[in-house]
């Protein structure tokens, strides 16, 4: 054995693999299978992750925090693996997560299923070249029949059933499935909020998600406008103001300082009072221009003392302070406000406008938020996600974002592939009919293809408890009989094999890119022959 799948004390797994270059170098066809071995122990590690019955992993990092997840790209980005091909696959999972956002385990079982059959394809004695040539002739014929057996969805801003469905399928597999209709419904309206139809783009940047811990998963709401993880600066401010006009300042309510380093003598009560009085005339100063301009809120980027804290309560001028970077930003995109440096610049222009902002208060604790909704520009919304814990939020948070991810798919390219690994044994019947036209050795690579498309529905199957052989052949031979491309793997056991019937949909566009983006990692693998490690004078 070259490398030991193995998990340290805090149950966090990790590959070990021989030193190569202190035993011996290895080359050829030993360090092909060596750099095999190492993707396949990591392929496996997310494979039991797969489909809605897919189990979670468990991750701790070095500092003791806790990651409870099933998506591959969080498991994979978390995992501490030294070895340099096991990186590649963690830059594979990454690469899909970054360009679709959801299929991110699929593609690390299919590579790992690539490379199993590549290693039986090198014990027979073919050469790694031609199996590379053979891979990727199948995968042209494989990415030519998802063209052929797709289906085109039709949506509208008035008609969202089918992206309604589409984004079902991708939180089936989640922590949040008890909550499968209201999640998936945020996911498409969400979505919809911010989309440009015409330029058929999606903006996430407008989307924040905000958690909180406490209440249970059904609590989540989708908020039209921005939530705020602040409260108002002072106790005795009212609690909710309709109609809003919002100063943005990223300007300290404080008197002006020299830039350089100053020092101030004082040594006269005179002085001292003087000094007084001009604080609080500059405070004075600045509240008035604020009012001037018509605001009835202020959101600063900065604190401010209680003076000033004070003269805003007499004054009846709402503040929220310390509000950080990307919230100011959107609260300017929300409200249709602009930021403003100076207090001098304010004008009744620059005021960003919303009917109302309220603060929410949280059961027993003392946390408060801030929301504001209906805001002028209604292209900003955030996503409010509450849980029992903090890892059951955050992994709401990234199923909803893949659900989302799917949505906006489907947004750039409504064409649909039936999921339940129908497109897979469709795409592996289709190669294997081409395969047997082809008189070179690449026939063998272009079987092997097959058989690796295999593995995800026999994944799908094992995960679901159901027996995977006979699954993966008697879907098989219907697919062959009656001619449907939509007969997947039941993983809900509902008696229906039809995944047209059963509204399991995958986007095109994230099935054809697992299928490229995989191909072309276990080329580069299969094309490294030797490993040159180089090593410090004093080792």
């Amino acid at each position: 054995m070259s490398a030991i799948y193995t998990t340290d004390e805090y149950g966090r797994p990790f590959i070990i693999v021989r030193e190569q270059d202190k035993k011996h170098r290895k080359t050829g066809i030993e360090a092909t299978k060596a750099h095999i071995m190492a993707a396949k122990t990591v392929s496996n590690i997310v494979r039991t992750s797969l489909g809605p019955r897919g189990l979670d992993k468990i991750l701790i990092s070095p500092d003791g925090d806790i990651t409870i997840s099933n998506d591959g790209a969080t498991i994979m980005s978390q995992m501490a693996i030294e070895n340099q091909i096991g990186k590649l696959l963690v830059e594979l999972s990454k690469s899909q997560d970054d360009e679709i956002g959801d299929g991110t385990t699929g593609i690390v079982v299919l590579a790992g299923a690539l490379l199993e059959q590549a290693e039986e394809l090198l014990d027979r004695g073919i050469h790694p070249i031609r199996i590379s040539d053979g891979f990727e002739r199948a995968c042209k014929i494989a990415v030519a029949h998802l063209d052929k057996v797709s289906d085109v969805i039709p949506w509208s801003k008035d008609d969202t059933s089918d992206l309604f469905k589409c984004a079902k399928t991708s939180l089936g597999s989640k922590i949040v499935n008890k909550c499968h209709d209201q999640f998936a419904q945020i996911a498409v309206d969400a979505i919809l909020s911010v989309a440009d139809l015409e330029r058929k783009d999606v903006d996430f940047e407008l989307i924040k998600m905000e958690g909180k811990v406490g209440g249970e998963l059904a609590n989540t709401a989708l908020v039209k406008g921005v939530v705020i993880d602040k409260d108002f600066s002072h106790p005795q401010m009212p609690k909710e103001i309709k109609d809003a006009k919002i100063a943005i300042l990223t300007c300290p309510f404080e008197p002006p300082k020299p830039k350089t380093k100053h020092k101030l003598d004082i040594t006269t009560v005179k002085e001292f009072e003087e000094l007084q009085k001009y604080e609080r005339d500059t405070f004075e100063n600045m509240i008035k221009q604020v009012k001037d301009c018509g605001a009835n809120v202020v959101a600063c980027q900065w604190g401010f003392d209680d003076e000033a804290n004070s003269l805003l309560l007499q004054h009846k001028l709402p503040a929220i302070r310390w509000v950080g970077g990307p919230e100011i930003e959107l609260l300017a995109i929300a409200t249709n406000g602009r930021i403003v440096p100076r207090f001098e610049d304010l004008s009744s222009q620059k005021l960003g406008s919303a009917g109302t902002i309220r603060e929410m208060t949280f059961g027993t604790t003392n946390e408060n938020m801030i929301v504001v909704e209906d805001c002028a520009n209604s292209k900003a919304v955030t996503v409010f996600v509450r849980g029992g814990n903090k890892m059951i939020v955050d992994e709401a948070k990234r199923s909803l974002h893949d659900a989302m991810c799917v949505v906006r798919n489907l947004i750039v390219d409504n064409r649909v592939v039936y999921g339940g690994a129908a497109a897979e044994i469709s795409c592996s019947i289709a190669v294997d009919k081409e395969a047997d036209q082809v008189s070179s050795i690449e026939q063998y690579a272009m079987r092997s293809f097959a058989r690796a498309l295999d593995a995800i529905p026999m994944a799908l199957a094992e995960n679901s408890g159901l027996p995977p052989i006979e699954t993966l052949s008697f879907v098989k031979s219907q697919q062959i009989k009656q001619g449907i491309t939509s007969l997947g793997v039941d993983c809900m056991e509902t008696g229906i094999n039809d995944m047209k019937e059963q509204f399991v949909f995958d986007p095109l566009i994230s099935k054809r890119q697992q299928f490229l983006l995989a191909t072309q990692l276990v080329k580069m693998i299969l094309k490294i022959d030797d490993v040159i490690v180089h090593k410090n004078d004093d080792q």
